[in-house]
């Protein structure tokens, strides 16, 4: 089919090797001039260690609560005629392109030790969300949730309507529909949208920073202990980022099937 629509222009050409080098060339200068004889040190560094457990657990617990309310929400904005869907969808979206400190001062505002939510909490229970490993969790909920739901919504919305319709006629309530028939359907989706909130949890940094802060042992991540290496050990830094590049690649090897693979 392409060589009977011709060559294709340079026009084109040139700029698509532009982004492909503005996307590559960052990432083969870090694996370049990253020094791999520090990397077994940097491993070993109990900073490491902590921040690494802390990191995988919190992605970890943020995205079975991603994924416990996303598919919730994203099944009654794919199945449920209500008045404001379409303003409910683009609220959900918005952590999106919010920017990540922005998101943090949003947290801030709402369970923030005199937050509209974490005041009345503070004086009932003496407990603050803030500064906290659950601070933390939060926050990756906070910017991951839309994930899950954008990419259930769309498996949901794959799997046309007639499939509930057809349990329906057959006796099914609409919460054995749902479990059966509408979850089986939409796995795939599911299953990428878990994965996705796992890592944009994994890559978390600015909301995390403003809302939990970076204390090692608590709410100090990768992203965080990279961000404060750059100054004080940029070499260090690399060889942290090499670690968070290599989940990142582990992410797309999940997807491949999804996203690496053309029809």
């Amino acid at each position: 089919m392409s060589d009977t629509l011709g060559r294709p222009p340079a026009r084109l050409l040139i700029p698509a090797a532009l982004g492909t080098l503005l996307l590559v060339l960052p990432l083969v200068a870090l694996v370049l001039t990253a020094p791999w004889s520090l990397l077994g040190e940097q491993l070993a560094s109990e900073a490491l260690r902590e921040a690494m457990w802390l990191s995988v657990l919190t992605a970890t617990v943020a995205t079975a609560i991603c994924l416990a309310l996303g598919l919730p929400l994203a099944w009654l904005l794919a199945r449920v005629d209500f008045p404001g869907r379409r303003i409910l969808r683009t609220l959900v979206i918005v952590p999106l392109v919010l920017p990540p400190v922005v998101a943090g001062v949003a947290l801030v505002s709402a369970f923030g030790r005199t937050g509209v939510i974490g005041e009345p909490l503070r004086e009932a229970t003496g407990w603050s969300l803030p500064y906290t490993t659950a601070g933390v969790i939060a926050a990756h909920v906070f910017v991951s949730l839309p994930f899950v739901v954008i990419s259930i919504e769309g498996a949901l919305r794959s799997a046309h309507k007639e499939y509930d319709a057809a349990a329906a006629t057959l006796g099914a309530t609409r919460w054995h529909a749902f479990r059966t028939v509408t979850v089986p359907l939409a796995l795939p989706g599911i299953m990428a949208g878990g994965v996705l909130a796992w890592a944009r949890s994994l890559g978390e940094f600015g909301a995390t920073i403003t809302f939990a802060g970076n204390y090692p042992g608590t709410t100090q991540t990768m992203p965080t202990l990279i961000y404060l290496s750059i100054n004080s050990d940029p070499e260090a830094a690399k060889t942290l980022s090499l670690v968070l590049l290599a989940l990142s690649l582990a992410v797309l090897v999940v997807l491949r099937d999804r996203w690496l693979v053309t029809p």
